[in-house]
Order: C-alpha cells, then structure tokens, then sequence
C-alpha cells in the first residue's frame, strides 16, 4: 500500500476516521468521464472553521468550496484505490478493518469524535441539598454501522488507545452506537485527544469541559437559582487525606499545573480540579 504510506501517520489518521465518518468516496458511474473516485464532505455553516482545520492537516489532498458548504478533492487514483476498503458491493458503507492497523493516532479519535460524537450531559437534582449533578458521557454516532463491525472498531479502539467503550441500542440506523458510561473515561479521552485539537476553533462545545460546563451552569442557575452544581466522579466519595491536602496546597504555591498534581496524587484532573476549587472556597488557599 505505498500509495497509502505516502502519506504522514497525522495524514492517513485523519484521512481514514473522515472516510469513515462524515466523508465520502464519490462513485464513478458509467458514462463518466472521471477515471478515478474522489472525496468529498458536506458541512454545515457552523462547523466551517472545523472543516478549514481538517483541510490544513491534508492541503495537498483536501480543499473547500464555500459556496456549496464542501470539503473535497480531485478526483485521484488513492481514493479509487481506497473505495473497496469503505463500500460493499451494494455501496453500503463498511468498517475498512483492513486499514485499523494504520489508525494508530489519538487524531483518528479526534476526528471520528469530532464528525460523528458528541459530549452529552445528564443531570441529577438533589433538591433537598440543593445539588446538582452533572455527568458528561461521550457517544459515537455510527449507527450506519452493523453492530459486528461496530464491535470490531470497539476492539480497535481497547487494543491500541486502552479505550473500553461500550455499545448501546439505538433506534435508527442499524441500531447501536458506542459510548463511554463512566466519568473517568470521558475525562481520559478528552484529555487523550486534548494535546492533537489545540488549533481546531469552533468545537469547544465538544472539546472544552470547562467551556461546557460553565454554559450548562449559567443555563442552570437562571432555573434553580440557588442551586450548586457538581460534576459527578467516582472519585467525589473518596475523601482526601491530610498529606495529600498539604501536598496540594504545597503544590499549587510552586505555581504546578493541576495535571501535575493530579499526577503526583495518582488521582484524576477533574478531581483535582474540584479538590482545588473547594480549598480556595474554604479560604485554604
């Protein structure tokens, strides 16, 4: 597959989880002149800026064509190359399980998430304590995917990137799409992505928890005006000791980053995070 491996791992990552999600190969029909297949990726006015992103990482393959709101490409002999691996012979999308091997880089989740995810967030009110508990969970919407092919890129993504997700029903499609249930991790996949989507604007709905959290919370506050709202963590029960206290407070006087500590704790960022943010409300810091 030299045709392939000419292009860089970022390139053949972000290549390979747009095909499978919002991108398309274009079909050569009889009667046409076009020799070879081509890609091609609609968007909405919103998400441009994405798209502008996607286009950077690819600029000799990708371009866009504002009017008609689309990412695409020439037609070119790869994408003539690469259609068996994406279509059966009915032209029904497929898993290409072949090319998994090359979808080694945190990007390939990235942009997968990034088509095709989305950060939701569910809530629990405790209206005896006035608390409200905000828990995020990260989907993956290929419900266009059987679920046998759906259950080999969940493989995929336990083997290479330690990512247990978990397939759930769902109405339409083919009726399953993959999820994370737990907080732990949607932290550790927001984080894993983190370092690859730092030049993507516009997406911050999906890449920010901070940014989302603080959206969700002045939504909240004009409903329950009196309320506290809590980002639910497995964590949250397990209470803190003296030393690690003293070790944190240490810590953020020497100016570290909250990762740092939460590193040096063997806990996660976010309940750091919220360990932080209590000792300041108590004045501890």
């Amino acid at each position: 597959m030299k045709w392939l491996e000419a292009l860089t791992d970022i390139q053949r990552n972000v290549l390979i989880a747009s095909i499978i999600a919002d991108g398309e190969i274009t079909k050569c029909y009889p009667g046409t002149r076009r020799k070879n297949n081509s890609y091609r990726e609609h968007y909405g006015k919103t998400q441009e800026p994405y798209r502008y992103w996607k286009q950077s990482l690819l600029p000799e393959i990708f371009y866009i064509t504002p009017k008609s709101q689309t990412l695409r490409s020439a037609s070119l002999p790869m994408f003539t190359k690469l259609y068996p691996y994406f279509y059966d012979a009915t032209g029904s999308k497929k898993i290409p399980t072949e090319l998994l091997t090359y979808c080694t880089h945190p990007l390939f989740l990235a942009v997968l998430y990034l088509d095709d995810g989305s950060l939701s967030i569910s809530k629990r009110i405790n209206h005896n304590k006035k608390l409200i508990y905000l828990t995020p969970h990260i989907f993956l919407y290929l419900q266009n995917y059987p679920k046998e092919q759906l259950e080999q890129l969940q493989q995929h993504f336990t083997q290479r990137f330690h990512l247990d997700f978990s397939i759930n029903k769902r109405k339409d499609g083919h009726g399953f799409i993959l999820r994370f249930t737990s907080v732990e991790k949607t932290f550790h996949f927001l984080n894993l992505i983190k370092p690859y989507v730092k030049s993507c604007n516009g997406m911050e709905y999906k890449l920010d928890w901070m940014w989302r959290l603080q959206q969700e919370t002045e939504l909240l506050s004009k409903i329950y005006p009196h309320y506290e709202v809590r980002t639910s963590s497995h964590e949250r029960f397990r209470n803190y000791s003296d030393d690690e206290i003293a070790k944190i407070i240490s810590l953020v006087h020497e100016k570290k980053t909250q990762q740092s500590i939460a590193n040096a704790l063997g806990r996660s960022y976010w309940s750091v995070v919220y360990k932080i943010k209590e000792l300041r409300k108590n004045n501890l810091l």
